[in-house]
């Protein structure tokens, strides 16, 4: 069984629909980002920088995991699915995977934060971090020219880029003209695990989430 400390976020969605995708048991465990429950002492024990998603695989002596990519690894390696078994196809779907740890979340989490929940509106720096996201989106689009998925089979890459991808309107990016992108986009958007993930836990009303981040910022 695992135990998921989790929030309705981009890289919390990541490891909801890896688990969906894997049918592993697991338990759900919402955290209130806004009482701040993920700096109390018992959630650092599990993940020492207090942020979301974490995990505890109690089918292997309460081991505990932290930050989504490296969950995202093991809960692969641990059942042999959705990551290449050789070499050069584990390296392909991991550089995929950092692609989206390293480029796509940051641009796209600091472009969530100066549109939607900074108090103060900056022109210059929502375009830099917009502009910044369209162009990874770019380089996603000419990979999937070529190439049904980011790295060989559907992988644990695509669900990594496409958690974050999916929530493009949020921050104002735009995909218009990426054709290969908004056609891999559809495709993982209809697979029942994904459907299923996305919604552990629910968005919630997005005013809410405005307030929330904002709330978390101040």
């Amino acid at each position: 069984m695992i135990d998921l400390y989790t929030a309705a976020t981009p890289n919390g969605y990541k490891v909801s629909i890896l688990l969906e995708e894997l049918g592993l048991p697991y338990e759900v465990h919402v955290l209130d980002l806004r009482s701040g429950a993920q700096k109390e002492p018992w959630f650092t024990a599990i993940n020492p920088n207090g942020r979301i998603p974490a995990i505890v695989d109690r089918d292997e002596g309460d081991f505990a995991v932290f930050e989504s990519g490296a969950i995202m690894v093991y809960l692969a390696e641990k059942t042999g699915r959705l990551m290449p078994a050789d070499a050069k196809g584990r390296s392909l779907v991991m550089q995929w995977l950092m692609f989206q740890m390293g480029g796509v979340g940051p641009m796209m989490g600091q472009a969530n934060v100066f549109t939607r929940y900074f108090p103060e509106e900056i022109p210059s720096v929502i375009e830099r971090y917009r502009r910044e996201s369209r162009r990874l989106f770019e380089v996603l689009d000419g990979r999937l020219a070529d190439n049904v998925w980011l790295a060989g089979d559907y992988s644990i890459a695509d669900i990594a880029n496409f958690a974050w991808v999916r929530t493009h309107e949020w921050p104002g990016v735009p995909v218009d003209g990426l054709d290969h992108l908004q056609r891999w986009l559809a495709a993982i958007a209809e697979r029942p695990a994904v459907r299923k993930g996305v919604t552990i836990p629910p968005r919630g009303d997005p005013e809410k989430v405005v307030e929330s981040a904002r709330s978390i910022l101040a």
